[in-house]
């Protein structure tokens, strides 16, 4: 007896897609259907490399099978429990993992971990507590939060207020009492830097002028990323980020590190935290928490924003605040098998070995057809393009359809094409990358 053929073009219409031109995207549709180590298989059976780590989460590569059978192993013993006024032991463990590789090292005492399911909760999750210290201890006048322009900080209520691109603005309702720094770009004194660029730090001092405009008895916390990725790799200059935690202490302001995406590795130590060696009060993470492989996020709280909820009646909830699946037995097993593999491999330090390979390749673009800008650090890149007239974005979208059909998934934001490779990428898949844009560059008026 026959079996039925698998349909080759699945039905398009149904399904309504995350930040994606839909109606462009099903004209021509680009489907992955398999992946393993750096590669993906797309639907036509090509190889495509993966430049992009997934969407910045796929840190040990693709297909791991130690995470695949910790996930059904879990499944098959316990597939959920409530974690409201119930628990079971893998959060715990995992939790007590994470501690262990907390931003900051043990000096930094960010080892209280609260679960959530994605970055963008995390994010929320961070300004909730953030809230709550400030009321905790006294300060309940500090409700104004503090982004920056051109950050992102996921799609919840909050992160797009303290978010800074206007497209995921415009449309939605903000929260009050929310203001912004402004972003650190510099094009005409900082391109093509390697590494953290020279001038800027005095960006930072934003802070004191809304420092003088609001109060500090108004504002409870400052949120940033250490390095700016879905606007399109914004590196902080020398000096920013110590500037910025210098203000928030003066004036008594929570300082939040977004590392969703620089957290697990990507710019060639743990956390960014670590990178920079400036300690903030509240790290957000996700992505690669689990390696992508299931959803999930986390905050990393200091023992003094944490301990300073801890009191009242002892019967008492201390935060009202958290998910139906934070702490997800599937996704803790997942996050278990994932630090087993970046610890046995190195993978949350093998970025730095890799840093100046990489950034000799990629800095070798700069005389590339319309590129004027550079932008590297760690295993991170963001090649920057004159947009067309008329038409911003339009000129890196092409540049991301042909490196598609050549075999390389690159990331674009507006006119930057952003790079992200998986951190198990070898020096001739970084050269392969490298080529494949550069053509592409080369091809696309």
């Amino acid at each position: 007896m026959l079996m039925p053929a698998t349909a080759n073009a699945p039905g398009l219409d149904a399904y309504w897609m995350p930040f994606t031109a839909n109606r462009q995207f099903k004209a021509a549709p680009r489907l992955l259907t398999a992946a393993e180590g750096m590669h993906y298989t797309a639907s036509d059976g090509r190889t495509v490399l993966d430049g992009t780590a997934g969407l910045w989460c796929v840190n040990a590569g693709h297909g791991r099978r130690d995470i695949a059978t910790a996930v059904e192993r879990q499944l098959t013993t316990l597939d959920f429990a409530p974690s409201f006024q119930m628990g079971h032991p893998l959060a715990f463990d995992f939790a007590e993992r994470l501690a262990a590789v907390a931003p900051g090292g043990p000096e930094a005492g960010l080892d209280r971990v609260f679960f959530t399911g994605s970055g963008s909760e995390s994010v929320d999750t961070a300004l909730k507590i953030a809230l709550a210290y400030q009321r905790a201890i006294g300060q309940g006048t500090r409700t104004r939060l503090i982004g920056r322009e051109r950050g992102y900080h996921g799609v919840g209520f909050g992160g797009i207020s303290v978010g800074g691109l206007v497209n995921n603005r415009r449309m939605f309702p903000l929260l009050p009492a929310v203001d912004h720094l402004r972003h650190t770009h510099d094009l005409a004194r900082n391109a093509f830097s390697r590494g953290q660029p020279t001038h800027g730090a005095e960006l930072a001092d934003d802070l004191e002028r809304l420092v003088a405009l609001h109060g500090a008895e108004t504002i409870a916390a400052c949120i940033v990323e250490p390095v700016a990725g879905s606007t399109g790799v914004l590196i902080p200059p020398v000096g920013y980020l110590e500037r910025l935690r210098d203000i928030c202490t003066r004036h008594g302001i929570l300082l939040i590190f977004d590392e969703v995406i620089t957290g697990f590795g990507r710019l060639g130590a743990p956390f960014a935290t670590d990178r920079f060696g400036v300690v903030p009060d509240l790290v957000t993470t996700a992505k690669g928490l689990t390696n992508g492989a299931l959803p999930m996020g986390a905050v990393f709280a200091s023992r003094a924003v944490h301990d300073a909820l801890m009191h009242g009646p002892e019967g008492s909830i201390e935060l009202f605040h958290g998910y139906t699946y934070s702490g997800h037995p599937a996704a803790c097993a997942a996050g278990l098998a994932t630090l087993d593999i970046y610890a046995r491999e190195g993978l949350l330090t093998r970025a730095a070995a890799l840093s100046e390979t990489w950034a000799d390749a990629v800095h070798g673009l700069a005389n590339a057809p319309h590129v004027i800008d550079i932008r590297t650090l760690g295993l991170v890149a963001g090649i920057e393009l004159s947009p067309r007239d008329g038409a911003p974005g339009a000129r890196a979208y092409d540049v991301f359809v042909d490196c598609f059909e050549r075999g390389l998934l690159v990331r674009v934001t507006g006119d930057i094409v952003a790079l992200s490779p998986p951190l198990i990428v070898e020096t001739d898949q970084i050269d392969t990358m490298v080529s494949i844009l550069g053509e592409a560059l080369a091809r696309v008026a």
